[in-house]
């Protein structure tokens, strides 16, 4: 363990593209995809050993901090942080900043998802303990995952100039952020060999990323220092009820790290990394039959299926498949779906539909 280390889980999406599965009383990260563990409870057992439950924080929404509490009641209950409204990534960076901040001036911190699929745990510690090292050294640091295939719906990193070994490691400056490409782009990108994908996995020293927010987001940052006046006092949480909903909502990636003055990358190999984004994106990270389908749970039978996500997650059900491809067929709660693979990403426009149209008791 590594003094003055913390580890930031965020933990507040809803997951809408996982509908019917998750929903508003179970988002995403409670889910249990791949293990009888959730997605929550594996992103805090891969840093055991590496960060002590007392400098692992959550930030999430104030109705799911009891949720994942009892998951995990090892995370004291004061490092659970509560995110008043959706107000981007960038926002919860900085409050989390200001918390560890407040406990030690000098730490440094691992900002972490609960919605990732990590395969390789013990390399992500690995890659965890170099970033660190890097991160003393006053960069921002990334973790690049090294791509497999011409992936379009991650961003890009472009690696620079190497900046060396740390921690058995290589490290390298980050030349540029590229966003989303199509496939034609993608596959260039890939096989150039000067590229990773952004993970959104960041380490840095806290007042590296802090002077960040000053210099690019001052009006952010204006507005963290009157939360951190009154963070651990009695007018904690008035002043962050306050002070939040008059943020402006921006990604820590457009708000910070494009135009960082010193910002750092170390490729993963072999990490096993997939960012759980869609029914559509388990077909990249879990092994399929000899026809490449996918049964996620309960009980199905396939005759003639190809390329095929079942899962029967609501009663004692079976599902039979006969003749068909390329479906993906959820049945859980009082909701099923059926949906072409092509569309799984269209999965929210469903959500915003039953929003809309009053039908919220299937969310």
């Amino acid at each position: 363990m590594k003094d003055g280390y913390y580890a930031v889980i965020m933990a507040g999406g809803s997951g809408t593209r996982l509908w019917p599965m998750s929903r508003k009383a179970r988002p995403k990260q409670t889910l249990k995809l791949t293990s009888d563990r959730t997605l929550f409870q594996k992103a805090v057992d891969r840093l055991v050993g590496l960060f002590p439950f007392e400098r692992i924080l959550v930030v999430t929404v104030a109705e799911q901090v009891e949720l994942l509490r009892n998951e995990c009641p090892e995370i004291p209950l004061e490092n659970f942080i509560r995110e008043p409204l959706p107000r981007g990534t960038a926002s919860v960076v900085g409050l989390a900043a200001v918390a560890i901040q407040k406990r030690d001036p000098q730490a440094t911190m691992a900002i972490l998802t609960a919605d990732h699929l990590i395969k390789n745990e013990a390399h992500l510690r690995e890659l965890l303990l170099s970033a660190y090292e890097v991160a003393r050294e006053d960069f921002l640091v990334t973790l690049g995952i090294t791509p497999t295939y011409a992936a379009t719906g991650y961003g890009y990193i472009q690696k620079g100039d190497k900046l060396g070994k740390f921690g058995g490691l290589l490290s390298f400056q980050v030349q540029k952020f590229k966003e989303k490409p199509d496939e034609e782009l993608a596959k260039l990108l890939v096989q150039d060999g000067e590229h990773v994908w952004n993970s959104g996995m960041f380490i840095w020293k806290v007042e590296t990323v802090m002077a960040e927010f000053d210099r690019q987001m001052p009006e952010l940052s204006e507005k963290l220092d009157e939360i951190k006046k009154s963070w651990s006092s009695s007018e904690q949480e008035e002043t962050l009820a306050a002070i939040w909903p008059t943020i402006k909502p921006q990604t820590i990636d457009y708000g910070i790290m494009e135009n960082a003055q010193k910002v750092a990358v170390i490729p993963a190999v072999g990490l096993g990394w997939n960012d759980v984004g869609s029914w559509e994106s388990l077909f990249e990270s879990l092994e399929g039959d000899e026809s490449g389908n996918i049964h996620l749970k309960g009980e199905t039978i396939a005759f003639d299926t190809q390329g095929t996500l079942i899962c029967e997650d609501s009663t004692d059900r079976l599902i039979v498949t006969l003749g068909v491809e390329d479906l993906i067929i959820i049945d859980s709660g009082n909701a099923v779906l059926v949906c072409d693979r092509k569309y799984a990403q269209r999965i929210r426009d469903v959500v915003q539909y039953l929003q809309q149209h009053g039908r919220k008791h299937y969310l």
